[in-house]
């Protein structure tokens, strides 16, 4: 054995004989509108990241013998922010995986970053179809759902009638309408949309537009349904004061998180669709994921915890399974990759790199044992159900 065998076998007895010990921390950013008008959702996104980071890896934060570094940063909701934040994640902090945002023109501006640095962005929460539609580009995966999915679970629920939507003048809410239009036309339904109502994401008087959308409803042919699709405080018990009932109207929230599901006690009964509720998937890391939420904080995990869990799913079964970090190695895996989630199983389509997941069809509990007993499930609406189009120009 020459000299230079010797040094080498020594530093390898220093530092340990496993390359992986050499290996550097496999870094993460998440990106979140902490503070702004969304923090609630976020806050969620980053309990539910860190959560399911800590049962993918066994509580070790290491993925193939390397450490996981995440780093968080507060784009407060401002697209400018956000774009800067990621191309300081990609650039400076040389993370291998970025994941966010909360607020959908944030997660819009930040795709040309991603696009820039030829670095993978997993897009979660943010819901606007374009972003996996005309904004895309193939360096975007999304674990969250997208506008279409919402409309195409709440269409399978409606066969006909008459319908009218109420939703926040910003690209979430055009949107979210839009996808609910297409998405009637998609399921067969032959329900008709009589009036789109748009009002500004800090409305808190809703008397006019209220008025407005039951003036549009009253005399169409029935059922005749008020689609409320809000970010943030809903306005439903407003509504639900202005007594629309009167006209032969019944509201249809989208799914929300929790503290404000927990409003509507008073609509036992009606009937709407969701993204997820703790109590419906009947998984192994959704029954952990309940328990520990709720050892941890005195709650059960909301629909966002269960989101950023999702995201923490795909980044782990990426890093694992890809030969190594390279943008390249990294779409070739995730594309058509399945992973894990509270949700069940999800998969990343080839062709926009969307996760195709299922819904939830939920009716609020008449009998509530607690404050969190809110729903029962009508049906899991699967993803073979969910048409959702190719919307990009690959």
């Amino acid at each position: 054995m020459n000299h230079k065998t010797l040094i080498a076998a020594a530093v390898l007895a220093a530092f340990g004989a496993d390359p992986a010990l050499a290996a550097p921390d496999l870094k993460v950013a998440l990106i979140a509108g902490k503070t702004g008008m969304l923090e609630a959702y976020a806050k969620e996104t980053e309990t539910g990241f860190m959560l399911g980071l800590e049962y993918l890896t066994g509580g070790k934060m290491e993925i193939n013998g390397r450490k996981l570094k995440v780093i968080v940063k507060d784009d407060q909701s401002k697209p400018d922010q956000a774009r800067a934040m990621l191309a300081e994640a990609y650039g400076d902090d040389k993370v291998d995986i970025a994941v966010g945002t909360t607020y959908s023109g944030s997660a819009i501006a930040m795709l040309p970053v991603a696009l820039e640095y030829k670095k993978i962005l997993v897009v979660e929460p943010a819901v606007a179809d374009a972003i996996t539609g005309d904004k895309w580009n193939r360096y975007v995966f999304r674990t969250a759902r997208n506008s279409m999915q919402d409309g195409l679970a709440a269409a399978s629920t409606l066969k006909g009638g008459s319908v009218a939507f109420l939703a926040q003048d910003y690209a979430f809410g055009k949107d979210a309408v839009k996808a609910g239009k297409d998405a009637l036309i998609a399921t067969g339904s032959k329900a008709k949309v009589v009036h789109e109502e748009y009002a500004p994401q800090n409305t808190t008087d809703f008397t006019a537009a209220a008025q407005r959308i039951f003036d549009a409803l009253k005399d169409k042919p029935q059922p005749r349904v008020l689609g409320i699709v809000w970010a943030g405080p809903n306005p439903m018990n407003k509504l639900a004061d202005m007594k629309p009932e009167r006209y032969g109207i019944v509201l249809a929230p989208n799914g929300n998180i929790l503290p404000v599901m927990k409003t509507w006690k008073n609509f036992a009964g009606t009937e709407g669709t969701v993204y997820y509720y703790y109590a419906f998937p009947k998984n192994k890391m959704n029954d952990w994921l309940v328990a520990e939420h709720t050892k941890r904080f005195k709650a059960p995990p909301d629909m966002f915890t269960a989101g950023g869990f999702a995201a923490a799913s795909a980044v782990y079964t990426a890093l694992s399974k890809s030969p190594s970090t390279d943008s390249e190695k990294l779409i070739a895996t995730m594309e058509g990759m399945d992973f894990e989630t509270p949700k069940g199983k999800m998969t990343f389509r080839k062709e926009d790199h969307q996760a195709m997941q299922p819904m939830y069809h939920f009716r609020i509990k008449k009998q509530q044992k607690d404050e969190w007993d809110l729903l029962e499930l009508v049906r899991e609406i699967p993803a073979s159900e969910l048409p959702v189009p190719i919307k990009n120009k690959r």
